[in-house]
C-alpha cells in the first residue's frame, strides 16, 4: 500500500499537509479531503485523538459527504465511494474493490496487482525485494521472499512488476 499523503503538525506551531503526485484526479482529490480531514480533527478535538479514529472519521465523512455526486465523480466510482465512507479507512487502498476501481483512472503503468498474476509467478515489490506468488490465505495471498526464504502476506491489491521467467 502506497502512502498518497500526510499531515503533520511541525514545530512552529503550523499545519503541513503534502500529497504525492497522481495522474489520476480521483485519488488525488480523495487523499486531499483525507488530510484536510486530519487537520480539521486536530482542530476541533486537539492532539489527543487517534490518526484514523473515530474523530477523523466523522470528520472525513462530513467533508466529503457534499462531493459524493455525479458532477465530482463518475458513476463508476460512486457506489464504491459510498459503501467506503459509511465506514472509512485509514487508506482507500485497503479497500480491494474502490482501490481496483480507482486503478482505471491512473495514467498506465506495467504494474499488475498480486490477484492479477499466477500462483508461482514471480514478481518485484517497489523496494526491489523479488518475491513468488502463493496460495490465497483467507483474503490476503502468501508470497516467498526469493533472498531470504521468509513468508510474507500480501493484500490482493498490491501492485507488483510481474517477472518474466526464462
Amino acid at each position: 500500500v502506497t502512502r498518497h499523503g500526510d499531515y503533520r503538525l511541525i514545530p512552529n506551531g503550523q499545519h503541513k499537509i503534502t500529497i504525492n503526485a497522481s495522474g489520476n484526479k480521483y485519488r488525488f482529490f480523495i487523499t486531499l479531503i483525507h488530510e484536510i480531514a486530519h487537520l480539521e480533527a486536530f482542530e476541533i478535538y486537539g492532539r489527543r485523538i487517534k490518526p484514523h479514529g473515530q474523530e477523523w472519521k466523522h470528520t472525513f465523512q462530513k467533508l466529503m459527504l457534499p462531493f459524493l455526486n455525479p458532477a465530482v465523480f463518475p458513476n463508476t466510482l460512486l457506489p464504491l465511494l459510498a459503501k467506503h465512507f459509511k465506514n472509512p479507512k485509514a487508506s482507500s487502498d485497503t479497500d480491494a474493490n474502490l482501490a481496483l476501481a480507482l486503478k482505471y483512472y491512473d495514467p498506465p503503468n506495467d504494474k499488475n496487482y498480486i490477484f492479477e498474476i499466477p500462483q508461482g509467478a514471480f514478481f518485484r515489490m517497489y523496494n526491489g525485494k523479488v518475491f513468488k506468488r502463493g496460495a490465497k490465505r483467507v483474503k490476503r495471498f502468501e508470497c516467498l521472499e526469493v533472498s531470504s526464504g521468509r513468508t510474507y502476506l500480501f493484500n490482493p491489491n498490491a501492485e507488483v512488476e510481474l517477472l518474466e521467467t526464462k
